[in-house]
This record gives structure tokens, sequence and C-alpha cells, in this order.
């Protein structure tokens, strides 16, 4: 396996995960009372907005030449640690209001 397949393994298995915060919210989002569901969907809505900005990207990397996919990774780490900055603080933020 070469560091482009590994990279693409550990950007999905990122993705997995992000993926099962989102679930563990939705369900929080079932139980909580009016105006905690409507923030929590919003924050939901917003988090799989990034998922999707990072699934896209993973895609890029994914067709990208074996010449070509350094180039398309610097961009993808870029896009990557805005996405996991910004999930991290959201989940945190939601956590604290717990």
């Amino acid at each position: 396996m070469d560091n482009k397949e590994l990279y693409q393994q550990k950007l999905q298995a990122q993705l997995d995960e992000w993926a099962a915060e989102i679930d563990k919210l939705k369900a929080k989002a079932s139980g909580a009372s009016a105006d905690a569901q409507l923030q929590l969907n919003n924050e939901i809505e917003m988090l799989q907005t990034r998922i999707d900005e990072a699934k896209s990207k993973l895609g890029e990397l994914a067709e990208a030449g074996e010449d070509a996919w350094e180039s398309v990774k610097g961009s993808t780490e870029t896009i990557w640690n805005s996405i996991s900055s910004t999930f991290s603080e959201t989940i945190a933020k939601l956590k604290e209001k717990e």
C-alpha cells in the first residue's frame, strides 16, 4: 500500500469518527427541549456541511494522479485542519451546555 492510499484511509477514518459524533448529537437532540433541539439541529447541519466539504476533498485526493497527489494533499490538509478545528470547537461548546 502506498502513501496516498494510507493517507486516504486515515482521512476516511476521521470522517467515520465525525459521522459517529453527529449520530450521537442527533440522538441527543431528539430527547432535548424544543429550544435545545433547534440549536442542536443548527449545529448538526453546520457540521454536516463541513463533513460534506471534507468528503469532496477526499474525492479530489482519490482522483489525483500519482504525480499530482502531493499538491492536492497540501490543500486537503489545510481544509481538513479547518474542519477538524470547527468540529472540535462545536463538540466542546455543546458538551459545556450539557
